[in-house]
């Protein structure tokens, strides 16, 4: 998945969203499946936990409002105590490589969302990557939704 391929990308709106509406209680979950070399993106109030798989290859997102900012915050599972180091920080290396393809899948995907809430393009992206290994369990800031805007409808 080297860069973001819309013909093997899809968007489902799930109950409590439209492609407008909500801003806070919007949950994202993008979902990568390898063999197909595909992306699915869930828009709901809920992140769409049914769709978890086995190798985990889902990012997870939601706005958060804090203190008069609004941010989108992004969450990877990387390992816990039952993977192996050296699993996880394979996982971790292929989640930063491919993250700004998924980024940029994220923003094509909503893309009626941003065009009506046009301030959100500029606020801040949060990835907050969960492990039990430290060097693993970070928050890494990825710029702005616009700045993955390649992709033009």
């Amino acid at each position: 998945m080297a860069t973001f391929n819309p013909e093997e990308f899809s968007v489902t709106y799930r109950q409590g969203a439209t492609p407008t509406q909500p801003l806070l209680k919007r949950r994202y979950t993008l979902t990568y499946v390898s063999e197909t070399d595909s992306l699915y993106l869930i828009i709901g109030s809920s992140f769409a936990k049914d769709v978890l798989n086995e190798q985990r290859n889902e990012l997870f997102g939601e706005w958060i409002h804090y203190k008069d900012a609004t941010a989108l915050y992004l969450y990877i599972f990387i390992g816990d105590h039952h993977t192996d180091k050296s699993i996880q920080a394979i996982r971790y290396a292929i989640f930063n490589k491919e993250m700004p393809v998924l980024l940029t899948a994220l923003r094509y995907g909503d893309h009626f969302f941003f065009k009506q809430v046009h301030n959100l393009d500029q606020a801040p992206i949060y990835v907050h990557y969960h492990s039990n290994y430290s060097e693993f369990h970070t928050i890494r800031y990825m710029q702005t939704p616009s700045v993955y805007e390649t992709i033009k409808r």
